[in-house]
């Protein structure tokens, strides 16, 4: 049974890579980011974690031990460092199935596993074993995901209610994981569905990783209330998965010669003719309508109001009952009156296509008060979480209250593909707008924040915008942006075009939260509160020579770049060239998805 219908009209952190410290690593040592802390806190959350670390290097030791006197299974993989070639292999003479892998160990466990099976058809090809190694990886996550239902919440993974799971660490690895089997899944189906390209590829496995770097974190934020035993299991199989992942991501930039550093928004299988009307194809005809249609004009499945006027009282109520009474058929609108909503949402995976609109900035308000320092992870402090894919949110303000002392705590988490946010407000202090993953796109926003606070680790787009920065805390500094990516196959970063950026003390552009961190800002109006150095290095010193960070035709006070740090990753002067890679079309693929939104967009570099 489908909701009454109803007119608006008519109602009006770095995760701290210990492997890299008991194990041989290339990789980059970086400071979680919930080291941006007092320096008690930082004590304590130091203390904690050596702990940890002193306690897992015991238990690899006598895993490794183990290992020495019995056989292991295929599914147990080796915890070794990222690498760029085969035991014994130079990189020129390497010609091994797993070559390119940045874990080899891992990847010869997948080929021992199909010989251990007598399968008669092992991969002839890179694609052929990327295909492999994605159901593999599946296989691997459904496993997981059962086995943590079991083992810690006593149902199985189908009996799960992913809007009611306990709060802390496991919670956001359960979540994560639920989201990592649906990503998994679209590249598993994608032959069955010829409008897929390479880009929608890449977003769905970069978004994989993601998720097992964002389940360390928030274990590692959590330590001192995870139970050593579940701290160990959860751990290791974020790791193990992670490896998996990233092995699958990079087997496919390679066979299908994509650009590893680049984005582009290449097609998979066809070209632009898989469109009706100017619309994708996938976007049906209902569906079409009701983007095509005004706001004033936009019918709501749900309303919501305060005063009991509407269908609902709280946002929660009417989400569950619009998303579960539709089943999936459309978009799911929801119309919020004006007034001040005390409410934290989950939106998960399952729930996709929501549409929440309001009465406009400071009249539709949204507001939370969770954050790490009373316990919540990063994760978990959003006063909004958005998992589900097709989230659009317009004319509303998200609000954490906690304050500056209260360090990470999160406004809006945005999890969701071809999201899009329009003229809404995002106010916090530090951590205020996760971008976590996917594609996603913010246009007449203002974002207020102190402390990396727009950060994540999606490909996304911010256009014309007002981002400012207020005072800081006491021995804080203002950075604003914290860009995550944890591999160079990942097609994601932070593009901010045709913005204004204002602040009230000193601030930073940003700074490498990951070792392949991309940021670039454009075509902006930077105020005199920038910093003459621009960026600012993530734990002291320099930064990796594997960041990507850019500026490119900005105005203003802050803009110039003849003070700017020289690190080797940093481009002061990018050329048009480089800089059309970073907008709306090249970057998201936006021409393909946000026409049918309704919601204006400068496709590249000159409005057009």
């Amino acid at each position: 049974m489908v909701t009454p219908i109803y007119t608006i009209e008519s109602l009006r952190y770095s995760s701290i890579h210990y492997e890299s410290l008991i194990l041989t690593s290339t990789n980059k040592y970086t400071m979680p980011k919930f080291f941006d802390a007092n320096p008690r806190d930082k004590k304590t959350s130091f203390m904690a974690a050596l702990s940890m670390l002193l306690i897992i290097k015991i238990l690899c030791l006598a895993t490794f031990a183990e290992a020495t006197t019995s056989k292991p299974l295929p599914s147990h993989f080796a915890k070794l460092s990222r690498s760029t070639t085969a035991p014994g292999a130079s990189p020129s003479t390497d010609t091994s199935p797993c070559r390119g892998t940045p874990y080899k160990a891992a990847c010869q466990s997948l080929l021992l596993s199909l010989n251990t099976n007598n399968n008669a058809d092992l991969p002839k090809t890179s694609k052929e074993l990327f295909d492999y190694s994605v159901h593999f990886t599946s296989s691997q996550a459904h496993s997981a995901i059962d086995q943590l239902a079991t083992t810690f919440l006593g149902q199985t993974y189908q009996e799960i209610d992913m809007t009611h799971l306990p709060g802390g660490g496991m919670r956001d690895c359960m979540e994560l994981l639920d989201d990592t089997l649906d990503q998994l899944s679209n590249v598993i189906n994608r032959k069955n569905d010829p409008t897929h390209t390479h880009n929608d590829v890449q977003t769905w496995l970069s978004a994989a990783l993601t998720n097992q770097e964002t389940c360390k974190e928030s274990l590692l934020e959590n330590v001192k209330k995870t139970h050593l035993e579940k701290f160990d299991v959860l751990d290791s199989m974020a790791k193990n998965l992670s490896q998996f992942i990233s092995n699958s991501l990079a087997l496919y930039v390679s066979s299908y010669g994509l650009p590893s550093t680049s984005p582009r928004g290449r097609k998979l299988l066809t070209d632009q003719s898989n469109t009706i009307n100017d619309f994708p194809s996938w976007v049906s005809l209902s569906e079409r309508k009701l983007l095509e249609a005004s706001v004033g004009e936009i019918e709501a499945h749900a309303v919501v109001a305060r005063d009991g006027s509407g269908t609902h009282t709280t946002i929660a109520e009417a989400i569950r009952q619009v998303v579960a009474s539709l089943d999936g058929e459309g978009r799911n609108v929801i119309y919020i009156k004006a007034g001040t909503y005390k409410e934290n949402l989950n939106i998960p995976s399952k729930q996709k296509d929501v549409l929440l609109v309001g009465d406009g900035k400071g009249k539709t308000v949204i507001v939370g008060s969770k954050n790490a320092a009373d316990g919540s992870t990063t994760y978990d402090s959003a006063t909004v979480g958005v998992m589900g894919d097709g989230f659009i949110a317009k004319d509303i303000t998200f609000v954490n209250s906690a304050g500056p002392s209260k360090h990470q705590a999160v406004a809006l988490r945005v999890g969701s593909d071809r999201a899009v946010i329009f003229r809404c407000s995002i106010d916090g202090y530090q951590d205020t707008l996760y971008t976590l993953s996917k594609r996603q796109f913010y246009r007449e926003t203002d974002i207020y924040g102190t402390v990396d606070f727009i950060f994540g680790n999606s490909a996304v787009v911010f256009q014309s915008c007002n981002i400012f920065a207020r005072n800081s805390g006491k021995g804080q500094k203002n950075y604003v942006t914290a860009q995550g990516r944890t591999s160079p196959d990942q097609n994601t970063g932070i593009s901010i075009q045709n913005c204004k950026i204002e602040a009230q003390s000193v601030t930073y552009l940003g700074r490498p939260w990951k070792e392949y961190s991309r940021t670039v800002v454009m075509q902006s109006l930077l105020d005199g509160s920038i910093d003459p150095e621009g960026w600012f290095p993530w734990a002291g010193g320099s930064s990796p020579k594997s960041i990507y960070y850019g500026e490119y035709s900005n105005s203003g006070p802050g803009s110039s770049t003849s003070g700017r740090v020289t690190w080797p990753g940093y481009h002061s002067s990018l050329t048009s060239e480089e800089a059309q890679r970073f907008t709306v079309g090249s970057f998201i693929s936006g021409n393909v998805w946000l026409p049918p939104t309704g919601v204006a967009f400068d496709s590249g570099l000159g409005g057009g």
